[in-house]
Formats: structure tokens, sequence, C-alpha cells
């Protein structure tokens, strides 16, 4: 996902339709997901998709009610068990299906629900979601989809809602045969009818709803073999045919990021379906092995530097930002979007490891600090739970500098990156909690992180160490923070690199000796709070 995804309101306002989406209700958690198998058909002259969703499930207990969610104007046709039509009732986009067989506990059951429609068009995706049906320069159809926030539910039925993720799919799409399409996981055949093509795409890893993407367009192909942490890994990349030259330059960012993230976050979390960079008509998606890339293949962001210190230009945006989610939002995924810090805040701060990997500590360093320009401060990180609602959308920046000071406090660098492997080895494959996060933090760093993540994730405000210098004593306290944060932090006495010394401020005043009589005192940036000499 992208910046100023998360749409600023005013004031919160909730609905029914909130909550059937947001939360687990009785009619979602009594089954778990297994497999899917979408089957569709894509008009692309009439903006229509048709078809159904295999959807197999293991029940957990027993219950007669099944929610499966379809955005309007899409329409929920028929639902079918063991050859009988079932009675569905609509809700908004909510469909509450009554099942006619006795749903027994540890049974697997499939349920075929069929669909219809034109579907919500994305007006700038990937921000407003749905389908971005556009065409290329010479005319051919070029479509693709990008739904997070808005769900899934928003072009093909499914269970929509994060915490439960289907083990498995094969996503099968029918389009005309001059036109290919290229979803996740592997190619496992191609179907020709008359004067049209099915793509069957088998997906082997759990993945997540909105992780789940079409591709449409005049691709060609071209791949490589990546020499991993589990072995060989394919590397294969769709383009428009007009841009096939100018993305086998541009594309080598991608092995570039898959060395330097194996290196800080473990091996690449899908070797089973390979990894895949699709050219989009907008800017870009995280899709699982199914990466989506509209950046126009410049440097930055669309050219620029969001950290405002030339380290953005060294790489392009969306290929290391997009392709590090593949760790943090497909291997480690919130159950609910209320956490997506958590795949946005690691996720931003990849980029600055990237940089540091192929650039030294300093690069990095100077990065993400850079970034600090685009935090608003105006909402916490952490949204409402149950009802589907993002927090701030500082959860980039933000949600970075918070990770890169976590780390000023672990100090070890090499520690430091076991902590990022492990995360990805603890948690392989699964959906969290922002508490699971932190506990997992606090253990492994050896410090009780409750008071920061309190003050970093839930509240707007930025710590301010206030301080004054007299008689060679150091006098400092913290202000704008929660009761009982207490994070040290590094300062310098007589200039940054000098005299490095670690403080222990609190609310209250402290007090420590200082070495000169007069000199400057400097707070590491590496910190992201405020300061104040009084």
């Amino acid at each position: 996902m992208h910046l100023n995804a998360q749409l600023l309101t005013k004031k919160e306002h909730f609905t029914r339709q909130d909550t059937l989406r947001g939360s687990i209700t009785p009619e979602r958690e009594w089954w778990d997901l297994t497999y899917y198998h979408l089957d569709i058909k894509v008009n692309p002259d009439e903006k229509y998709i048709s078809g159904k969703n295999t959807i197999q499930y293991k029940v957990l207990k027993p219950y007669s009610k099944i929610q499966i969610d379809l955005q309007p104007p899409l329409k929920l046709t028929k639902a079918i068990q063991n050859g009988k039509d079932l009675d569905i009732k609509h809700d908004g986009n909510a469909h509450f299906i009554t099942l006619q067989a006795l749903q027994k506990v540890d049974s697997i059951n499939t349920i075929d629900v069929y669909y219809e429609g034109n579907p919500r068009e994305a007006i700038k995706a990937p921000w407003d979601g749905g389908i971005t049906w556009k065409n290329d320069a010479n005319g051919n159809h070029f479509i693709a989809s990008a739904c997070q926030g808005l769900g899934a539910s928003v072009w093909w039925p499914c269970k929509d809602h994060m915490y439960d993720e289907v083990d498995s799919m094969l996503i099968s799409v029918n389009v005309p045969k001059d036109l290919v399409n290229v979803s996740n996981g592997r190619l496992r055949s191609v179907e020709q009818y008359g004067d049209t093509k099915t793509y069957n795409w088998a997906v082997k890893n759990p993945i997540n709803n909105y992780g789940v993407n079409i591709n449409i367009g005049d691709y060609v192909n071209f791949s490589e073999v990546y020499d991993g942490m589990a072995g060989n890994l394919d590397m294969d990349y769709y383009v428009l045919r007009d841009h096939l030259e100018k993305a086998k330059e541009h594309f080598k960012d991608a092995p570039k990021m898959m060395k330097a993230f194996e290196h800080w976050f473990g091996q690449y979390p899908f070797y089973a379906d390979s990894f895949k960079l699709v050219e989009v008509p907008y800017l870009g998606m995280e899709h699982q092995s199914s990466v989506t890339y509209g950046n126009k293949y410049r440097k930055g962001y669309l050219g620029s530097d969001l950290s405002g210190t030339g380290w953005g230009m060294k790489f392009d945006f969306i290929i290391i930002h997009e392709a590090g989610h593949e760790w943090f939002a497909n291997n480690i995924t919130n159950k609910d979007v209320a956490d997506m810090w958590i795949h946005e805040g690691f996720t931003s701060y990849s980029e600055n490891l990237f940089l540091e990997y192929y650039y030294g500590k300093q690069a990095g360093a100077e990065y993400v600090i850079g970034t600090r320009r685009n935090i608003a401060n105006d909402r916490p990180l952490i949204g409402h739970y149950n009802v589907n609602k993002e927090g701030s959308s500082d959860m980039y920046f933000k949600g970075a500098n918070m990770i890169h000071t976590l780390r000023q406090l672990v100090e070890d660098d090499e520690k430091w990156r076991k902590i990022l492997i492990g995360l990805n080895t603890t948690f392989y494959h699964q959906t969290v909690t922002t508490k699971q996060i932190e506990d997992y933090l606090s253990e492994q760093t050896g410090i009780d992180l409750t008071e920061f993540f309190n003050q970093y994730l839930r509240t707007t405000k930025v710590p301010t160490l206030e301080f004054s210098h007299k008689n060679r004593i150091l006098k400092y306290r913290w202000t704008n923070i929660v009761d009982d944060f207490d994070m040290p932090v590094k300062v310098y006495f007589g200039g940054e690199d000098k005299n490095a010394t670690w403080i222990y401020p609190k609310k209250e005043w402290q007090t420590t000796d200082a070495p000169l009589s007069k000199m400057p005192i400097v707070i590491d940036k590496n910190f992201y709070i405020k300061s104040k000499e009084i």
C-alpha cells in the first residue's frame, strides 16, 4: 500500500456494515478457510466479471449459516452445496447463506458461490480500490485489481477478513486470447477456448485476501533464477511489450532487493510460489508473489526522493517497498487492519535497510531520518478494531522512525538483524496482533517496551527532551509523554560523535555530571524525539 492511502476524516462514524466487514462474526468464526478455486471470466469490453468461487473449509464448530462477502454492484447470484441451491440473505456487502447439510466438527466441506457484474472501478488505484480498466499505448486492454483496505470482496466473493488466510488456492482467469492474465503463484496451465484463453495460477502458500490479484494486458515475460537462501528462486517479470528492453535494465533492482532483504529478514517466504514483478496501469501494490509495478521506470517515488536527502534516488521506491511487503504484510499479516502499522512501518523501515546494505549504515540512517518531514502526527498509528479501520498514514514514516529508534536501544547490529529474522521465522505465514509483535520485541531485546509502544503507537505525542546545562551539570527530563515513559537516549558532549553518553530521562528532572563547563550538547538524531534547551 502507498502513501496517503488513508483518507482522513474529522469525525469517526461506524455503521453495521463496518462491523460486518471488520469483525469476526458468528457466521465467520465457526469455519476455517482451507482452499479457494476462483474461476472467472473477464470481459474487458464490457468491464464485466462473471464466474464462481469454490470455497473449501474445515468446520470448527456446528453452525448453519455462513457469511460470504461481495460488494455491489457485483451480485452474488447463487450458492450451491452438495448439489443443492441454498437460500441467501443479502445484507449490503455481507451475504448470509443458510446451509442444509449438517456441519460436523473437523469435516472438510465445500460451497460454490456464483457471481457477476461490473465491479467497482478504481478511479485512482491503489488508494480507492477496485479494478483499473485502461489501455496501453497500442490500444490494448490493460487491466489490474488493487483492493487493500476496501477489501477483496470489491471484485470476488470471499471470507473478507484478515484473520483467516486461505491455505492455498487456484486462480483461473479467462480473457480474450490476445491478452495475458498474471496472478499469484505459478502458472500451472493455459487453456484455449475459441477466441479466449484461461490462465490457471496455483498458489501453494497461505495468502491474504487483498494479496490476490489479476493483471491483464499485452504482457511479455523475462526471468532469471536467483541463488537464494533456500536454493533456486524463480524471479519472473511481466511487462508491456514495448517496455521489455527498458524493464530488463531497470528491474535489476529486484535481485538486489532480494539479496538485501534475505540478509536482513531471512529467506524469502514464498519460494514455492516464486517471485514476480508485474507492470500495471497504477502505481503498484504488494500482491503476494505477484508484486505490481507502475513507477514509470524511474528511481525514487515517481522520480522524487521522499526523504529529501538524495538517498531516495538510489533505488526504485516501488520495487523495494512493495517487495519488502513480502516479509511484512504477506508473511507476517495483521489480523485486524487497525494494526496495519505492522505492514507499513516495518516495510517503510526496510527501505533504509536496503540502503544500508549497499551504501552503509549512515546512508540508511540519513534516509529514514529525512522521511520525518512527512510525519503529520494527526492520529495514532493504531486504528479502530473490528470495523475495518486503519490508523494514521503516519504508519509509514513514523512507523519506520519508531523502529529505527528501537534499533538504537538494542545497539548491537547483529542482534538487531537476528531479531528481524526471528520475527519472520516465529510468525512465518501467520496472522498476528500488535500485542504479539510488542511482546516478541520486548522479549528479544530484553527491554520492557510497554510504554515505548504506548507512546509511539497509541498517541500522537512526540517525546520532548527538555534539558539545561549549568556548572558542569546536565539537567534533563521527558515531557509530552505517556506516564512511565522512560526511554534512554544518547547525547554527545562537545559535538556529534564526540563523548557519547547515555542518559536516562523520566518525567521528573534528572541530573548527570557533564565533562566540560561550556560545550555544545547534541542529541543523537537517530532517536525520533524533539529536544528543547531551557
